[in-house]
């Protein structure tokens, strides 16, 4: 976005990127710890429940009290509502060193939605119920693969249809079926070492990932032709960048976390 001639506030938006996915860790993540751990009369990563005061017998603590009210609704709207005047102050003192005020608060917003937020609900795939479940995320580390794979070699070999050619001139309807169909097959072989997730979900993941994969990828080529740079950074270089080994994965993730929440 600075390529592009925006001056983000990257600083609020690392923090309050750690803060998501940080809540989130810890509301799906509670339950599996604590059966985990058992709660020793040592510290883990959260503090054992013997640690917390009691009000009530019987009764949750004061401490596990506060942290589900300050995890609640009214709390995530405060803060968004803090962080947009913070954006906001930050643009009043700077101006009109940076220009377009409320481009750069827009910007800094779209990527903890774009970026942030998506990677966060990783939590909500590899939490089940009190389990830490790390094959479901390697499942659907395999898809993603699968679907460039299949993508790639369908593409090369028989693509003759342009996908979106103002877009990415490489990508062919005939490579999106290639891509489709060994994910869907790697969907179904998946079962292996996945017997808990029935055949029907992980086609449906299997679907999800095909469909939304793709759209992922040309959201994030669309990002970088708009600023008109070639790499999404210069940690990974001749890779696209970071962002572009993970683009897949921030259109993908909540539609699988909204189908675990619904479906299971």
């Amino acid at each position: 976005m600075r390529a592009e001639g925006y001056r983000p506030a990257s600083w609020a938006g690392g923090i309050f990127g750690v803060l998501i996915f940080s809540a989130l860790h810890y509301v799906k993540g509670y339950f599996a710890y604590a059966k985990q751990f058992g709660w020793p009369t040592g510290w883990t990563i959260y503090p054992p429940l013997s640690a917390l005061p009691q009000a009530i017998p019987g009764q949750p603590s004061a401490l596990l009290t506060a942290w589900t009210a300050l995890l609640s609704t009214p709390v995530w709207i405060g803060g968004a509502i803090v962080l947009l005047v913070v954006l906001m102050l930050r643009e009043i003192i700077l101006w009109p060193k940076h220009g377009q005020p409320f481009a750069n608060v827009g910007a800094t917003l779209i990527g903890l939605l774009y970026v942030s937020l998506p990677m966060a609900l990783l939590n909500v795939i590899a939490f089940e119920h009190t389990e830490y479940v790390p094959r479901r995320i390697f499942f659907l580390i395999f898809l993603i693969w699968a679907a460039d794979t299949g993508a790639y070699f369908a593409g090369k070999n028989l693509g003759k249809h342009k996908l979106a050619p103002s877009i990415s001139p490489g990508k062919t309807w005939e490579g999106w079926a290639g891509g489709a169909l060994l994910t869907l097959a790697v969907g179904w072989a998946a079962g292996y070492f996945l017997p808990d997730i029935p055949l029907s979900h992980r086609l449906m993941a299997a679907g999800v990932v095909a469909v939304f994969g793709p759209l992922g990828d040309l959201a994030e080529s669309m990002l970088k032709r708009s600023a008109g740079v070639k790499d999404s950074g210069t940690f990974l270089p001749g890779h696209g960048g970071l962002l572009d080994r993970f683009d897949a994965f921030l259109l993908v993730l909540p539609v699988l976390a909204l189908l675990q929440v619904l479906v299971g």
